[in-house]
């Protein structure tokens, strides 16, 4: 099914040369996309949530893989790629060969992360996956309650998950993810065990997806201090639709957390200049990253660019961050 992963189905993006109509139709939605950023902007930036910082394990809210990040990080529809390990399980089922997914995020406050990934299909209609990722937070000083400085100190998540999917017919996949969480601080450490469900079902053509998964379900197994948290469960809804005479896919999220208000991402990828992709998307988690009194705008802002290198695609995505800091993500993907 996935045999060149970033096709588009549509007869009539067979070699022709490059449309006025098809720039101007890009234009809009990076138009569309910049307008709703500053007018949703003030939208989104209400007071802190009441429950924001209560669960645990964090780090399993941040978003992997650098083409679904350019496109505001909405992929629970179109989960088509090997970052469907992260955002819905059920997309690995679509694949026809092993693949391959490396990450590298270069994080805001020095902190950095990657993701490992391994797909495996099997039996014409199943998938097999693996993954690992990690974030680590850097280093920090230690100081008494004089301000004297006793040295540095680090700080760590991994996790490593196992993943299966099925279609039992063509257009409808489902998958599920068992995951083990284990997170270091100083010389304290918590782990968890957790699952993710998802769903995902396309029209004939794949003119339409839709996704939905549920994320980060479990429990603390051990804590860094003495009670446990909950973890940050997480629904997440999703569609996706490749406008039909259009080179372009357009994706929209909603994204649900226990402990924060609802999220809003959407986005588009432009596909006309194959091997050359470029993607755009807006995710409305970007104004907690914002102070009180800021003035920044672009937080939330994903933009990308993807590249095909023979059986390999290249993906490279920028997210401002307001005062935090930009965050930088790159991503090989590909067939083994």
């Amino acid at each position: 099914m996935l045999k060149n992963l970033y096709r588009f189905p549509h007869p009539c993006h067979a070699s022709t040369p490059l449309s006025m109509t098809y720039v101007v139709a890009f234009l809009a939605a990076a138009v569309f996309i910049g307008v709703t950023l500053f007018v949703g902007a003030s939208a989104w930036s209400a007071d802190v949530n009441k429950n924001a910082g209560t669960s645990g394990f964090a780090f399993l809210k941040i978003d992997v893989g650098a083409r679904a990040v350019g496109m505001g990080g909405a992929f629970t529809g179109l989960a088509d790629d090997e970052s469907a390990l992260y955002y819905n399980p059920a997309g690995i089922a679509l694949f026809e060969e092993p693949r391959l997914i490396a990450g590298y995020h270069s994080y805001v406050a020095d902190m950095q992360s990657g993701f490992l990934g391994y797909i495996r299909p099997f039996g014409g209609n199943k998938a097999f996956g693996a993954y690992v990722s990690y974030l680590n937070y850097g280093d920090f000083t230690e100081t008494d309650m004089e301000g004297n400085t006793l040295g540095e100190f680090g700080g760590s998540d991994l996790l490593f998950g196992l993943t299966g999917a099925f279609r039992p017919r063509y257009g409808l996949a489902f998958g599920a993810t068992v995951k083990f969480v284990y997170e270091k601080l100083q010389e304290f450490s918590a782990t968890g065990l957790a699952a993710d469900l998802g769903a995902r079902y396309a029209t004939n053509r794949d003119r339409y997806i839709f996704g939905l998964a549920i994320q980060h379900l479990g429990a603390q197994l051990s804590s860094l201090g003495d009670e446990k948290d909950d973890l940050p469960i997480t629904v997440r809804g999703g569609v996706a639709t490749r406008p039909k005479g259009l080179p372009l896919t357009l994706v929209g999220d909603v994204i649900v957390p226990i402990d924060n208000d609802p999220v809003l991402a959407f986005g588009a990828e432009y596909v006309e200049l194959k091997p050359l992709y470029l993607r755009l998307g807006w995710n409305s988690f970007g104004s907690n990253y914002r102070t009180a009194d800021s003035e920044d705008s672009w937080a939330g802002l994903g933009v990308g660019v993807g590249f095909d290198i023979k059986e390999f695609h290249v993906s490279y995505a920028f997210t401002p961050g307001a005062e935090l800091g930009d965050s930088h993500r790159i991503t090989f993907t590909g067939g083994i």
